[in-house]
């Protein structure tokens, strides 16, 4: 399965409640599993972005719906890159002419 790297940072709306972090945070795992999506691990951030999270998802199409139905919570704003492993990597390299 696809893996992802989930950059993220809170909205102003996501700051006002962020108090309720723990339900967002469950909220979130509830969507993903309803999408056959699975969160690996999730960290909060100091710098560039308040959050970080690993997903592994069955195709682009399935991520790129999750991460739709994320946004439509309005407390993020994401950026998200496919994740290679350093074994496929390194084997597309060796692949080169």
């Amino acid at each position: 399965m696809p893996r992802f790297v989930v950059l993220g940072n809170l909205t102003q709306q996501g700051i006002k409640s962020i108090k309720d972090l723990k339900n967002a945070l469950e909220d979130t795992q509830k969507l993903a599993n309803s999408m056959d999506v699975k969160i690996i691990d999730t960290y909060f951030t100091m710098g560039r972005y308040d959050w970080v999270t690993i997903v592994e998802a069955p195709s682009v199409e399935v991520a790129m719906k999750t991460l739709f139905a994320f946004a439509q919570g309005g407390g993020n704003r994401t950026e998200t890159l496919l994740a290679i492993p350093t074994e496929e990597a390194a084997k597309l390299a060796a692949e080169l002419p």
